[in-house]
């Protein structure tokens, strides 16, 4: 899941407050029996500690969170990880971290880096897209004639990129609709949801034509900006027979302007 510079701040601003409230949970532990005692009835020698069941969830949960927002080899990551322990030292140190970062972020000394399933996930598509109509192909040709699945419309196009998304992807949740936008709804032809990637699907046929495409693709990226599971949208036309007569031109003002949300991919 891809957020947002001012999601990951609040929720870092979160932990760092909770890693407060764990502080307050301080007390000391004798070492031993053998221990010897001050005047006021409390060991020199006790060691502090903080509540346990307040800890574990606090410190487990922050590591994870920071785990999905930055790259596993950077410092803060590391730092976190070593400051691993149930005592008061180990949890202000922690706290401080975190009060280093969300500082780093606001000023805008590191960045929310891409994870590399983020990366892998968009890999995979792309060579997907750039391998369907190999598949097309190939299925049009099958032993002693038998049926086969020819891609003639978006129905077609949508059962067998279904069909090839299985190999890859766990949940794959086909045909949901996006929030009303401009008055109207759209249908979101797959949204990859533990990935948070949405996929439309288009084939190129007689009526739609270069102009009508743009109008579409504009209308219905902005509608996908509104949806909570959309942080990715990838939109695959494609045109088997070249009816196109400019998809460069449509992908470059498309991807230029919706650089880092939408990418418009033409195929073959």
């Amino acid at each position: 899941m891809k957020m947002t510079k001012e999601q990951v701040l609040e929720r870092l601003k979160d932990l760092a407050t909770k890693g407060k409230e764990v502080l307050k949970t301080e007390y000391e532990i004798p070492v031993s029996r053998s221990t010897v005692w001050g005047e006021s009835g409390t060991s020199r020698f006790a060691r502090k500690s903080v509540n346990f069941d307040s800890y574990f969830p606090w410190h487990t949960q922050t590591l994870s969170f920071l785990n999905h927002v930055l790259l596993p080899d950077n410092q803060y990551v590391s730092g976190f990880r070593s400051q691993c322990g149930n005592n008061p030292t180990c949890v202000n140190s922690c706290v401080k971290l975190l009060e280093n970062l969300i500082e780093d972020l606001e000023k805008d000394y590191i960045s929310i880096g891409s994870k590399k399933s983020d990366i892998d996930c968009l890999s995979i598509l792309n060579n997907i897209f750039s391998r369907f109509h190999k598949v097309v192909k190939q299925l049009r040709t099958r032993h002693k004639n038998r049926n086969t699945l020819d891609v003639e419309d978006e129905y077609d196009m949508q059962d067998l990129l279904h069909a090839i998304l299985q190999l890859y992807f766990d949940d794959i949740r086909p045909e949901k609709w996006t929030p009303d936008y401009a008055g109207g709804s759209s249908r979101m032809d797959f949204l990859l949801k533990n990935e948070q990637v949405v996929i439309e699907v288009k084939r190129i046929r007689e009526r739609l034509g270069d102009r009508k495409l743009g109008e579409e693709l504009i209308v219905d990226i902005e509608k996908y900006k509104r949806h909570p599971d959309c942080n990715r949208l990838l939109c695959f036309i494609y045109d088997p027979e070249g009816k196109l007569e400019n998809p460069a031109g449509i992908m470059n003002d498309l991807n230029a302007k919706h650089d880092g949300f939408a990418e418009v991919i033409v195929k073959p």
